[in-house]
């Protein structure tokens, strides 16, 4: 049964979700997503806790700028002491597996074990994957949601995505299509031109388990980001699932095997000594 809470941060009120029992895992949404998408996501039979974080879902936008991954793992991290969890392992979809791999570099004593979703960063800011996101950004900022829409239907980027990631480009889509669409246009110009703030040896230092997912036709989330980071993490596992845009139904079941048998596998993880 859903927990919800609230959590108060410098004006912004921040939905936190608490879900299940047993091993405690921390999940976060990708850009745009919110609850729901993680819902769809983590396998049940665990506990999980979710902070929409800033413009996302049910919280708030805040009066802080500009957005950022340091702010939204403080936040998480907030939330993480909220529900009174010591050591937890950490994990999201997108710019939540990269606010999971920014917790475990910068707070190795609480993270002992992370699960990274089809990431789109790995140790760089505006990785040029985040290309189409940016654009979509900059149009609505400058041209109104409307507009914007109509404009980006007809761009070289649109053409490209429709051909080789379609999933991609309906989740653009969704971008204009938000009430709140000039307001949260400024959440994903920042997050796309952002990073986790860590470096190749810092993600190298991990000493804990590690599953990075990834799958093909994701011009926004690589396939080859997923790799290099369960490559350069020295406990990391990698695993290929089957694109949404070729079968959603196997993608989900097949994410969900994955990441229930990597917990599983580790549901110990609270014993874990911290390196």
């Amino acid at each position: 049964m859903a927990r919800p809470t609230i959590l108060l941060r410098d004006g912004a009120a921040l939905r936190v979700s608490d879900t299940g029992d047993g091993l405690a895992v921390v999940f976060q949404h990708g850009l745009g997503g919110g609850e729901a998408q993680v819902a769809q996501t983590f396998p049940t039979g665990f506990r999980r806790i979710t902070l929409e974080c800033r413009g996302h879902g049910g919280s708030g936008i805040g009066e802080r700028r500009p957005f950022s991954f340091e702010m939204f793992a403080d936040d998480v991290l907030a939330a993480a002491d909220q529900a009174g969890l010591d050591r937890f392992v950490a994990g999201g979809v997108s710019m939540g597996a990269a606010i999971a791999l920014r917790l475990a570099c910068r707070h190795p004593d609480r993270v002992a074990a992370l699960v990274l979703v089809r990431p789109a960063w790995t140790f760089t800011a505006a990785p040029v994957n985040m290309q189409p996101i940016t654009e979509v950004a900059e149009l609505i900022l400058d041209r109104g949601a409307d507009r914007a829409r109509s404009i980006f239907a007809q761009s070289e980027t649109a053409t490209r995505l429709c051909r080789e990631a379609p999933e991609n480009l309906s989740s653009l889509f969704g971008y204009f299509d938000r009430s709140d669409a000039h307001t949260f246009a400024q959440v994903l110009a920042n997050i796309a031109a952002d990073g986790p703030g860590v470096s190749e040896r810092d993600a190298a230092a991990l000493r804990i388990p590690t599953l990075a997912i990834g799958n093909a036709s994701d011009a926004v989330h690589p396939l080859s980001a997923a790799y290099t980071l369960a490559a350069v993490i020295p406990n990391g596992i990698f695993a290929e699932i089957t694109p949404k845009a070729l079968d959603s139904a196997r993608h989900f079941t097949e994410l969900d095997a994955e990441i229930s048998a990597f917990l599983h596998a580790h549901s110990n993880v609270r014993s874990l000594v911290p390196s």
